[in-house]
């Protein structure tokens, strides 16, 4: 693809250099031709002298400065038509550079300098949309912190008053707990985001058993189920994986996690592990309220979140943490939920080339 790119580069500069060549023999041409017929014709009718000893000679000196006149007259003229696109692109350039984003160049002008305008006006397109999103997570970041700092300074000042009862005391404590508790979870999750985003591609790999992590997974997350008296029905087969054992464990964190925020009490959440040719198929599923169609697209957008009634419960990253460790882990997400039937989230993982070789030989 490099190659092509490259190739494509090259005809465009040469094509470019041919119009080039073609402006300058037509300059060249169409002023000698006039200049011809301008000497004659002033030679003819004796308006200059003309000595019939020295006829090549005077002509040649006719025809060269008359040439000289036209073809300065038409370079200029095809010229500026010329230099003024690229002037254009250039005070673009310039107005990109000072952080205008919306600026676009207009189409129209010679097949080369189209491709130019064309580069550039997708260039600028791509850098709007990057500057709109560091623009959006710096607005959400903060946006996600100021909410529990002001609530963390609210209740510190009400624990100030003396007139507060045990009961109140312990309830204020426990709501400033739980909002710390959110700041840190907000901190961690946009750090690791951060990092993995700017991560290409994972080498720290090493075989382990899914089956296991997902069994280590729901014992971590016990707290939460008995909180709100959660049943867990799990269906594991043993397959061992080649994959990042701490980025997969924050994975299933934080999809169980999400299957039991949206949970209701009482409810059973599904969790099953199967094998299917050369991949690993987890599904999670939840008896919640489930979503539309227009929440569907939107739930691995940073800070989404499709129900506001829960927002203190999630800062709106953990869907979208968990897609960036699936892509550099090879894998896919996919979810299947309608309003009040719940939601299926199945993650497809690659078991490895070379442990499914050694499976099948066993």
């Amino acid at each position: 693809m490099m190659r092509d790119s490259k190739k494509r580069l090259f005809k465009e500069k040469l094509s470019l250099l041919g119009v080039l060549v073609v402006m300058i023999f037509a300059i060249l041409l169409v002023s000698s031709l006039i200049a011809g017929l301008v000497s004659y014709t002033l030679v003819t009718r004796n308006i200059i002298p003309f000595q019939t000893g020295h006829a090549l000679e005077a002509a040649a000196v006719y025809i060269a400065i008359i040439s000289l006149l036209i073809g300065t007259v038409l370079a200029r003229f095809f010229g500026v038509r010329f230099l003024r696109q690229i002037h254009e692109l250039a005070d673009a350039t310039k107005a990109v550079a000072a952080g205008n984003f919306n600026v676009r160049l207009k189409s129209g002008g010679a097949r080369e300098i189209e491709f130019i305008r064309s580069s550039f006006n997708d260039m600028v397109s791509e850098l709007s949309n990057i500057e709109t999103l560091r623009s959006d997570f710096v607005s959400n970041v903060s946006h996600e912190f100021k909410t529990p700092v002001s609530s963390i300074r609210g209740f510190a000042r009400r624990l100030k008053k003396d007139s507060l009862t045990d009961e109140q005391r312990n309830e204020y404590l426990d709501i400033i707990i739980s909002e710390s508790e959110r700041l840190t979870r907000l901190s961690s999750n946009v750090l690791l985001l951060t990092s993995l985003e700017n991560t290409e591609k994972i080498f720290e790999k090493a075989e382990f058993q899914l089956d296991e992590q997902l069994r280590r997974g729901v014992l971590l997350l016990e707290p939460q189920l008995k909180k709100k008296n959660l049943e867990v029905d799990i269906t594991l087969a043993s397959v061992k994986i080649l994959a990042n054992e701490e980025m997969l464990s924050e994975l299933w964190i934080n999809l169980i996690g999400n299957a039991i925020k949206f949970s209701p009490e009482g409810s059973t959440i599904r969790i099953a592990l199967a094998s299917a040719g050369n991949d690993a198929v987890v599904t999670v599923s939840d008896e919640g309220y489930g979503m539309d169609e227009d929440v569907k697209k939107r739930i691995f957008d940073k800070f989404y979140q499709g129900d506001k009634s829960r927002s203190t419960e999630g800062n709106g990253l953990g869907l979208t943490l968990i897609k960036r460790i699936l892509e550099l882990e090879k894998g896919k997400i996919s979810v299947n939920s309608e309003v009040g039937k719940g939601a299926t989230f199945t993650v497809s993982l690659p078991i490895s080339a070379d442990l499914v070789g050694i499976k099948k030989m066993s």
